[in-house]
C-alpha cells in the first residue's frame, strides 16, 4: 500500500482523487484547512487532516507529509485577493516543496494549469495575473528542487464525466482545451504509479487517447 497526501484536500479535483487512489487501495490524507470540510473528505474513505497551509511553517507542513510517499499539490487560493493567492498558490506552495524534502517524501505531483509559466502572457491589469506568476514560480521551484516531480497542466476546467480520455501536450488548440476535473484526478492518480512521469511537465485536455498511451514514455 502506498500513502499518499493531498493538500487542498476539499477541491473538487482533490475529493474525486481521493476517491480514486481509495478504491485502488492506497491510503490517503488529505489536508484542509477548514474543519468543516473534514467530512466531506473522509466520505471518500480519506484520512482527514486539518492544517492551513497559507499560515503553517515548513516544519509544520513536514510534520504532516512525514511517513508518506507522495503528495499531490491540489491547493489553491481560489483567486481575487492578488495577497492571498501569491501567499497560498506561490509561497505555501514552495515551503510544501521543502517540507516534502525535509520528510522524506520524494514523489511530488503539482496541479498547475495549461500554459503556466514565465511565458504565460497574462496582462498585468488581468485578475488572473497574480495566479498566473505564483504558479510560474511555484512550478519553477519544484522543478529545480531535486524532488521527484511531475507538473500537470490541464486545460480549462469543466464539471463533465472524466472517461480518461485525454490528449497530451496537442500543437492545436484552437478547439479549445476543456478538462473534465474527473479526467484531472484521473491523470493525477496514474502519475502516481507511473515513474517514467519524474521530470515531466505534462500539459493536456479532454481527448482521443486512454491514459496508459497518453501519459507513456515521450519517444
Amino acid at each position: 500500500m502506498t500513502r499518499i497526501a493531498i493538500i487542498g484536500g476539499h477541491g473538487k479535483v482533490a475529493l474525486e482523487l481521493s476517491r480514486i487512489l481509495v478504491a485502488d487501495g492506497q491510503e490517503v490524507t488529505s489536508l484542509v484547512r477548514n474543519p468543516d470540510h473534514a467530512a466531506d473528505v473522509a466520505a471518500t474513505g480519506a484520512t482527514p487532516s486539518v492544517l492551513d497551509v497559507e499560515n503553517a511553517t515548513t516544519a509544520q507542513i513536514a510534520d504532516a507529509l512525514r511517513n508518506h510517499d507522495a503528495v499531490v499539490w491540489s491547493a489553491g487560493a481560489g483567486g481575487g485577493n492578488p495577497e492571498r493567492t501569491y501567499a497560498v498558490d506561490r509561497d505555501a506552495a514552495i515551503r510544501s516543496m521543502d517540507a516534502a524534502a525535509e520528510a522524506g517524501v520524494r514523489r511530488y505531483v503539482m496541479v498547475s494549469y495549461f500554459g503556466a509559466g514565465p511565458e504565460h502572457g497574462v496582462p498585468a491589469d488581468n485578475g488572473f495575473f497574480a495566479y498566473a506568476e505564483a504558479k510560474a514560480a511555484a512550478d519553477a521551484y519544484l522543478r529545480g528542487s531535486g524532488l521527484d516531480w511531475t507538473v500537470l497542466g490541464p486545460g480549462t476546467l469543466t464539471s463533465g464525466a472524466g472517461n480518461g480520455m485525454i490528449d497530451v501536450d496537442p500543437a492545436d488548440t484552437s478547439g479549445g482545451t476543456e478538462t473534465a476535473r474527473a479526467n484531472v484526478a484521473l491523470v493525477a492518480a496514474a502519475v502516481l504509479g507511473l515513474p517514467a512521469t519524474i521530470g515531466r511537465t505534462i500539459e493536456f485536455r479532454d481527448g482521443t487517447l486512454p491514459l496508459a498511451a497518453a501519459l507513456g514514455p515521450v519517444e
